[in-house]
């Protein structure tokens, strides 16, 4: 009886463990064409279903598997899931390299400037201009917000004055005085008025 009842009690256990851990399905990475050596990497970083539907919309937006690697990777480093595969696809849409990409990624960094890089290019800017300023602040030099760069176009500026404001390396306080300076001007020649001259009578 007790050895019944010990086997029923392991069975219940064991169940409970198969219920707590579903099995991982590999199957979404394999029609994506990834090669079956690689898969098994993946198998012993122990991938979840949520990084492996991350990492098949990289593949079906055309990442190669030895990105996909290097960003799971990057992920475990930094001990947490990888959960940037929108962002991965937006940088690469804005012409960024895959060391570029791997980059950003080691550095713990991917959610943040992706979505930066994002909005520059809705903003207009070419692509080269988003990777200067993106790698600038990548590597912590002085560079100008999202929000600063949409003021400076808002007064006129080109990308051109834009770029070369940003290669000199400006101070956010220095920047800040530029533009709220620009934007002072911009304010006043709005404010004059044409004097309608009327015919006397």
């Amino acid at each position: 009886m007790r050895i019944s009842l010990l086997l029923l009690t392991t069975g219940l256990l064991f169940q409970a463990g198969c219920e707590k851990h579903p099995q991982t399905d590999y199957t979404p990475l394999d029609q994506s064409g990834m090669w079956s050596s690689n898969l098994e990497q993946l198998k012993k970083m122990h991938v979840t279903n949520a990084e492996i539907a991350q990492l098949a919309k990289l593949k079906q937006a055309g990442a190669s598997d030895d990105l996909c690697l290097g960003l799971l990777k990057a992920a475990r480093d930094h001990q947490h899931e990888f959960t940037s595969g929108d962002g991965v696809v937006s940088l690469s849409q804005a012409a960024f390299t895959d060391p570029q990409i791997l980059a950003l990624a080691q550095s713990d960094q991917l959610d943040i400037l992706s979505g930066e890089a994002v909005t520059l290019k809705l903003m207009g800017l070419s692509s080269p201009t988003v990777q200067v300023i993106l790698q600038r602040r990548l590597h912590g030099l002085p560079t100008l917000t999202s929000a600063q760069i949409g003021r400076m176009k808002n007064t006129g500026m080109s990308e051109k004055q834009i770029l070369e404001f940003v290669d000199k390396g400006y101070s956010n306080q220095q920047a800040e005085a530029f533009i709220t300076q620009r934007e002072a001007v911009r304010n006043h020649s709005n404010t004059g008025f044409v004097r309608v001259h009327g015919r006397r009578r």
